[in-house]
């Protein structure tokens, strides 16, 4: 979009400091009514466009691939000129215009604040929280202008304490606190999120940047565990990317957290990441070794400091600049959503986190939520990352027949391409190898260039980037294994580093309808009814309610799995069912469950050669011969 000749000048300015001390554009945002979930903004334009400026907010955010139309939180927006009304007209769902104008121009307007998510904005008399996107306008051909913003505290005396957490440059707002920031164009104003109210604080130092988590909620976390933790997890990935300086792209990191009752989910900036998670799932004093809920979390931050490399650097080049008023359409969402969702487990071994077992337990988990989906079958992983839009954030009770996950299956891919790698240049080579090319190719100077001169990974430009790398040419593999449906060759090239797969039924699974079951309104209901299972084989439907089985009433899940398990596979069985509000009958004929949970072992047995591959796999070292900390 058009740009002043100063904007121009300054748009490859990495850091909000090169700014001019008063800009042009200039927000101001309080939350100016937590009991209604209100925050107030106010935005001013010293020099708008003569013929009428333009403004909009965007449609999504970046790391979360659906249109979200914030506009529609706009509850009520006003425009003056000089102190004057001015005519503010509507242009579509998220685009105002205003009327002809000298300037200033002060737009006013409301935004509601009730999405307790990593992606919006929330608000009420615990805390406040919001994204860029949600809550300011784009000032539509000055993108690339330096902005101020001012955050100012809520009024009243229940609000004091209240303290900020952001990245935003700071400039004039003291650590922790409200005041005055600013950005360097208005992509870096909408990639720091902002969370104020009372937080607890951890910090940590690695790779010459300092690190804090500030924890939102009622919480008894053992932030010393968890500061130590977190530590080694970023120092392993820095070591990834820069293992010779071992230094962190950024010069301070963020982990926002947000512990609620039950909760998940995080998303990625270029300095800072917001995640949601169970306050149970977070460290307390005194526990002992990692449980379950406590790895999931560690894997969420290890997956969204990644991506502080890989996607807010290194992108595919549909992202180089993004267009937040409509989809941005890449086939590679396999590699920056599913390498990363392979690195973010593999991390926490590499740093001594977990250990060995708990790793291939981990794996164990992803090549089982693969292939108990019969929609691997159905679709790629490169049409996978295409559809995100439509299909993979829009899930309905059909999708584990139509689409495959981009994280999870994209995770496998890269499990396949780091086993070849490695396996055909003794230990010499690995994916690490391609990683760091990426980041030195396309991640490492980014943001220090002018945003027309950024560029990303070409939709076709991995196959040869891998081939530079690590010398290999694995363009037939990367085709079959991303176009296509086949069955990835894990249990092979996991052998070759001592490693066996085995396939089983889920445990206590016995016969099975093939289908997911859940409670509604004190009735089993089917959620969701998988392609070629018995039930669909009956005639039975996503959303049919079961009444009775074989003249019995089925009461709720458990129930029913017990009626089961007193009758042969294969036996026909007479289901009564209410489709909407028609009773209806179906004959069943329950069948073995599949064996789709995979089993990984490490064979004691295995050659020396094999034996180094994985000692070289988990440790990160071609060599093979490095030892880390175990916990």
């Amino acid at each position: 979009m058009p740009q002043s000749k100063n904007a121009a000048r300054r748009a490859g300015a990495p850091r909000a400091s090169r700014a001019p001390a008063r800009p042009g554009i200039a927000y101001r945002i309080r939350p100016s009514d937590p009991d209604a979930h209100l925050f107030g903004v106010e935005l001013t334009i010293a020099d708008p466009d003569p013929d009428g400026q333009r403004l909009a907010l965007p449609a999504w955010i970046p790391g979360s691939y659906m249109i979200r139309e914030f506009a529609r939180h706009v509850v009520r927006i006003e425009a003056q000129c000089r102190g004057r009304p001015v005519g503010l007209g509507k242009l579509d769902k998220h685009t105002w215009q205003a009327a002809r104008c000298g300037g200033p121009l002060t737009v006013r307007y409301l935004v509601y604040a009730w999405d307790l998510s990593v992606r919006g904005a929330h608000l009420d008399r615990t805390h406040g929280f919001f994204n860029g996107t949600s809550v300011f306008l784009r000032v539509a051909g000055r993108e690339h202008e330096p902005c101020e913003v001012v955050i100012d505290p809520p009024q009243g005396r229940a609000f004091a304490g209240w303290r900020v957490a952001t990245t935003l440059p700071e400039a004039g707002a003291k650590r922790w606190g409200f005041g005055r920031y600013l950005a360097a164009d208005y992509d870096e104003l909408i990639d720091h999120p902002v969370e104020m109210g009372r937080f607890d604080i951890a910090s940590f130092e690695a790779g010459g940047a300092a690190h804090d988590v500030a924890i939102t909620g009622l919480h008894d976390t053992d932030t010393g565990r968890l500061a130590r933790d977190l530590k080694a997890i970023c120092s392993a990935q820095i070591a990834l990317f820069d293992p010779g300086r071992r230094r962190a792209p950024v010069d301070r990191y963020l982990f926002q957290v947000m512990a609620v009752g039950d909760g998940y989910g995080g998303l990625e900036h270029r300095s800072s990441t917001a995640l949601i998670c169970r306050r149970a799932d977070l460290p307390h004093t005194g526990m002992a070794g990692v449980p379950d809920g406590y790895r999931s979390f560690l894997g969420l931050c290890s997956h969204e400091y990644f991506h502080t490399w890989h996607v807010k650097r290194i992108k595919p080049q549909a992202f180089a600049g993004y267009d937040l008023e409509r989809e941005n359409y890449t086939r590679l969402l396999w590699i920056f959503e599913g390498f990363t969702s392979y690195y973010d487990d593999l991390m926490l071994a590499r740093s001594g986190a977990i250990d060995s077992a708990a790793y291939l337990k981990l794996l164990s988990g992803t090549i089982s939520s693969v292939m108990r989906g019969p929609g691997r079958l159905a679709q790629s992983v490169a049409e996978s990352s295409f559809d995100a839009w439509t299909k993979y954030y829009r899930q309905d009770e059909n999708s584990p027949n139509a689409i495959v996950s981009y994280y999870a299956k994209g995770a496998l891919v890269a499990l396949c391409l780091d086993l070849a790698i490695r396996a055909r240049t003794n230990g010499r080579r690995s994916l690490d190898d391609v990683m760091r090319l990426l980041w030195q190719r396309y991640g490492r100077d980014f943001f220090s260039k002018p945003p027309g001169e950024r560029s990303g990974l070409p939709e076709d430009g991995f196959p040869a980037l891998l081939a530079e790398a690590t010398g290999l040419r694995l363009d037939r593999e990367i085709r079959a294994w991303t176009e296509d449906t086949a069955e990835l060759p894990i249990s092979s090239l996991l052998k070759k580093l001592g490693i066996g797969v085995a396939m089983r039924a889920a445990d206590h699974a016995g016969a099975t309808i093939g289908a997911k079951l859940a409670m509604r309104d004190g009735a089993v209901q089917l959620s969701q009814v998988l392609l070629g299972g018995p039930a669909h084989r009956a005639g039975l439907s996503a959303g049919d309610t079961l009444v009775a089985l074989d003249g019995l009433r089925i009461a709720d899940e458990r129930a029913l799995k017990a009626l089961f398990e007193r009758r042969e596979a294969g036996a026909p069985l007479r289901v009564h069912a209410f489709r909407r509000d028609e009773l209806r009958e179906f004959e069943l004929r329950p069948a073995p469950a599949a064996p789709t949970e995979a089993v990984l072992s490490a064979d004691p047995k295995a050659g020396a050669a094999a034996r180094r591959l994985l000692s070289g796999w988990l440790a990160g070292e071609p060599s093979g011969t490095s030892r880390r900390r175990q916990r």
